[in-house]
């Protein structure tokens, strides 16, 4: 499980508008942190044109190289932790150019760029 990976993960159980389900998500933990059976995560879900306004939700394309069906967002501002448990299978892996957008939308969710 490597920074950049997308996998399958089961989110639930989850929370109020947690994003839910078994759904794709990409690896954004550097490989080198952590002692903990744990990677820090952002989900991706279907994209939908009324994004584009939001500039933490970050365009993904379909590809065999992603692993993904569908044009995606990956929705940086559901970061979060969790357990390797979780991960199903892997799907695909993102591109640098992907991957640096991703830390651009972070940025923004968490006022990184002061």
């Amino acid at each position: 499980m490597k920074r950049g990976e997308v996998w399958r993960i089961n989110l639930d159980p989850t929370i109020g508008s947690e994003t839910k389900k078994s759904r794709p998500c990409v690896i954004v933990s550097r490989d080198a942190v952590g002692i903990l059976p744990l990677k820090i995560i952002i989900p991706l879900t279907g994209w939908q044109e009324k994004f584009e306004k939001a500039k933490w939700l970050i365009p993904i394309e379909a590809s065999s190289h992603s692993g993904l069906r569908k044009k995606s967002a990956a929705d940086t501002f559901q970061v979060r932790s969790l357990s390797e448990v979780r991960f199903i299978e892997k799907i695909g892996i993102l591109t640098e150019k992907e991957m640096n957008a991703i830390e651009v939308g972070l940025a923004l969710s968490l006022d990184l760029n002061k």
